[in-house]
């Protein structure tokens, strides 16, 4: 069961990202890739008409989707498209949310998580002030689902910080979970790692950290540092900077193992309470 995790440096030219990430889902195709992983903002960094943007591909009059639905179908490969500016579904006006959407080979829709938790910080580099609420609502649904590679749930970037989402995405059957991102060079640096690692940990799952590594318009510096993570908490490739395609693959026997000698989910002790807790999308 062949995994892939792309790295890309993306611009605010939409077909040119368009052309690079073709060119490197080819490659995962070719490694033998059944699912491959898009980081977060693939298709555009840098662009100020977010929303213009998103409402065209709701319309059925962006590149994007048809994009996607014929890559799938051309490479007969599974893919996490990192995020994409979509305003709710039957809600063509609205807001937008920051999109991630799994596509079958067959060109279909098969899931739809919008980021539950939005990177509103100030951060030590260049740019200083980052606000994604000025762009974005919040999604509202925990999302897990069937894939030929595993029980896949899907997160994004600044949802790392967020072990509880974690924790309800494992309790949902999760064996993998994409986290397409676009780390700040400054944070990417300072928790990165630690982060991805530590939620394969704690859920027993593989991590699919899919990643911007550059220099964007902005102007803007990404971490890189794309990887793929084992259950344990290993590291079974990465790539620092610049674009880039990561294969490992799943062994699901070693998996199983790994959950069954120590079976953390049968121990958990403490649960949230208070909150309001997403739905579960399956």
């Amino acid at each position: 069961m062949s995994l892939a995790v792309i790295q890309m440096v993306s611009q605010s030219d939409v077909l040119a990202n368009l052309d690079q990430a073709r060119r490197l889902l080819e490659q995962a195709a070719e490694g033998g890739a059944q699912l491959a992983v898009l980081p977060e903002n693939f298709a555009a960094m840098g662009r100020r008409d977010i929303a213009e943007l998103g409402r065209a591909e709701a319309r059925g009059q962006g590149p994007i989707l048809p994009w996607l639905k014929q890559t799938t179908r051309d490479l007969n490969l599974w893919i996490v498209a990192g995020t994409l500016p979509l305003p709710p579904a039957n809600q063509p006006d609205a807001k937008v949310n920051a999109c991630s959407l799994l596509i079958s080979a067959d060109g279909e829709q098969v899931a739809r998580y919008d980021k539950l938790h939005l990177f509103d910080v100030d951060v030590s580099d260049s740019r200083g002030r980052y606000r994604e609420s000025d762009d974005y609502s919040p999604g509202e649904r925990v999302v897990v689902t069937e894939t030929p590679v595993g029980k896949l749930g899907l997160t994004v970037c600044y949802d790392l910080r967020f072990p509880e989402l974690y924790s309800e995405l494992r309790a949902a059957g999760a064996e993998l979970i994409t986290a397409p991102s676009a780390f700040t060079a400054v944070t990417g640096q300072a928790h990165w790692e630690v982060l991805i690692r530590a939620r394969a940990i704690e859920t027993q799952c593989y991590i699919l950290a899919a990643a911007q590594g550059g220099v964007h318009p902005g102007p803007r510096e990404t971490w890189g540092h794309a990887a793929i993570i084992d259950p344990w908490g290993r590291v079974l490739a990465q790539q620092a900077q610049g674009e880039g395609v990561l294969l490992a693959e799943r062994d699901s026997a070693e998996q199983a193992s790994i959950r069954a000698r120590m079976p953390v989910v049968n121990h958990r002790r403490f649960f949230s309470q208070g909150a309001q807790r997403p739905a579960t999308h399956d």
